[in-house]
């Protein structure tokens, strides 16, 4: 096979074509985006822009070595470019956890850039008794109730439409004040181990 046959690995059984056309849309998609015209992305992936304009359109396949250039360019990576746009991971369900008065939305996905977790929490618990320390700083915001923070010594209320940020290595507890709470948290990896996990706070 010619290397300008090459085309992307499909994706979870998808037909070769239907993935190219995928490509296709995301590459058209990221250049308009950014306000680029096919000369400029030409000049910086260093292709023409009637090869590109073929691309673009589906008038000449796509080749291995043209997609990384084209990638790079962009801003992206050969693997974004070939993923499988299938939709059945959209729909994030909540994780209950009735024992510990929790639920969670786990909104990142793994491998999720700068190595933290995002996640939605509903507080139907009061502060636990048990503090725990970590490395590293979490940073929470409250979208409804009250949020009790217990840091150190202190008892801090947290109401919606407040945040807070803090140094995980001072002992720390939080949970609902006055009745159940919701927050959106960003935790680095001992954050999330220790407050999601199944022996967290």
């Amino acid at each position: 096979m010619k290397q300008d046959d090459a085309r992307p690995p499909a994706q979870g059984g998808r037909q070769d074509g239907e993935l190219d056309a995928v490509v296709r849309q995301r590459i058209r998609g990221l250049r308009t985006a950014r306000g680029w015209s096919l000369d400029d992305l030409a000049a910086r992936c260093h292709l023409s822009p009637s090869t590109l304009s073929r691309l673009e359109t589906g008038h000449r396949r796509i080749a291995l070595d043209q997609l990384a250039p084209i990638a790079r360019a962009l801003g992206t990576t050969l693997d974004q470019l070939v993923e499988s746009d299938a939709n059945d991971d959209v729909v994030i369900r909540p994780h209950r956890d009735e024992a510990r008065g929790i639920t969670t939305w786990l909104l990142s996905r793994e491998g999720a850039p700068h190595g933290v977790t995002v996640a939605k929490l509903r507080l139907t618990r009061p502060v636990p008794e048990t503090l725990r320390v970590h490395p590293g700083r979490d940073w929470f915001t409250v979208l409804s109730g009250t949020v009790a923070l217990r840091l150190g010594g202190r008892t801090i209320l947290v109401e919606a439409g407040e945040a807070a940020e803090f140094s995980t290595m001072v002992p720390h507890a939080f949970g609902a004040h006055g009745g159940p709470a919701e927050m959106l948290c960003v935790l680095d990896h001992d954050g999330e181990r220790t407050h999601l996990g199944p022996t967290g706070a």
